[in-house]
């Protein structure tokens, strides 16, 4: 059996909501700038219609990138980088767990209210259901991750150094500059969402210029347009 196309009962063409979303997922702009570059380009979209663009869009993008890499992933999981970010949620602190693996790549991103052993145990037990265990968590000195580890049988195999955990510290930036872009968030659950469509777009299009020659980055930038291009397509 076939299955439908997400995209077809709306008039705009696949190309334009595709183009649209990825503008304001992978770029640090606001919906009113995305509807500024788009009537650069002519066409005539108002910033509400980006925003349900991107929230009915945004997931499912989201949800087949990580369907074509977590396999992939799994294979390549020997060290793990753990960290939380303090996020505002509409005035209130709530925290942003995030994992990275040893090349960079965002493995999963979860919001809670606390930052204690079953806020950190939560996270770890969603990690480890798609992606399997790391030999190795490296960890900042929070005392949840031990203790959650501890629960789940793999605190031997925990890290912790003042130097250790420095590639998940620098991939919270691209978040952070979008964070600023948005005014922050006013709700819990747009947070989640956002941080997961967020994480799998940096994945693809994380091709890291500063470590690769000119003809190398090309290619795989490329590359990522493509497989971005084809997403849900008929």
């Amino acid at each position: 059996m076939t299955q439908r196309s997400p995209f077809k009962y709306f008039k705009t063409s696949p190309e334009v909501i595709r183009l649209a979303v990825m503008m304001y997922v992978r770029f640090p702009l606001s919906l009113r700038n995305v509807e500024d570059l788009l009537h650069e380009r002519g066409i005539e979209v108002s910033h509400e219609t980006v925003r349900f663009w991107w929230l009915r869009f945004g997931p499912l993008f989201a949800a087949e990138i990580r369907k074509r890499r977590v396999s992939g992933m799994r294979a390549s999981r020997w060290r793990w980088h753990l960290d939380e970010v303090f996020v505002k949620v509409n005035g209130v602190q709530h925290y942003l767990w995030r994992a990275v693996d040893h090349e960079g790549q965002m493995l999963e991103a979860f919001v809670s209210k606390t930052r204690d052993k079953a806020a950190a145990l939560k996270f770890l037990k969603k990690l480890m259901k798609r992606h399997g265990r790391a030999e190795e968590f490296v960890t900042d000195g929070l005392k949840s991750y031990g203790a959650a580890l501890k629960e789940i049988g793999v605190q031997d195999r925990q890290v912790i150094g003042r130097w250790e955990n420095n590639q998940v510290e620098n991939s919270h930036q691209p978040f952070r500059r979008r964070e600023r872009a948005m005014l922050r968030f006013r709700r819990m659950r747009s947070l989640q969402t956002f941080a997961a469509v967020h994480s799998s777009v940096h994945n693809l299009f994380n091709t890291e210029r500063s470590l690769s020659r000119r003809p190398v980055y090309k290619q795989a930038r490329t590359a990522a347009l493509a497989e971005w291009r084809a997403l849900c397509a008929a």
